[in-house]
C-alpha cells in the first residue's frame, strides 16, 4: 500500500520539476530607427514594434533637443495619460532642463 503512494509522490514532484525549467520566454523585438536630414536628427526606439520613445535633436540652430513621450494606448484612460500631461493624439514634447 505504501509503495504506490511514493511512487506517486515521486512521480508529481518530478513532473512539477521540469515544469520550473521550461525555456524563458524569448527576448523582447528592439528596434533603434534614426532619420536624419540637414536640419534634425531623429531617433526613434521600438519595443515589440510599439515605439517607446522618440528623441529630436536640433542640428544648425540652437534650440534646445527635445524628447516625445508617446502615449500607450494599452493603459490610456478616458480622462487622460496618467502622467498628468495632457492627452495628444501623438504624443507629448519634453524638453530636458538638467541631465545628471
Amino acid at each position: 500500500m505504501r509503495a504506490p503512494a511514493v511512487s506517486l509522490l515521486l512521480a508529481a514532484a518530478a513532473s512539477f520539476g521540469g515544469a520550473a525549467l521550461a525555456d524563458p520566454p524569448p527576448e523582447p523585438k528592439v528596434e533603434h530607427n534614426v532619420a536624419e536630414d540637414d536640419q534634425v536628427r531623429i531617433e526613434e526606439l521600438k519595443v515589440r514594434g510599439e515605439t517607446k520613445k522618440v528623441t529630436v535633436k536640433n542640428k544648425k540652430s540652437k534650440a534646445p533637443d527635445y524628447e516625445i513621450i508617446v502615449n500607450d494606448a494599452g493603459r490610456e484612460s478616458a480622462g487622460g495619460t496618467g502622467t498628468g500631461l495632457p492627452k495628444s493624439g501623438s504624443g507629448t514634447r519634453v524638453w530636458r532642463v538638467l541631465n545628471f
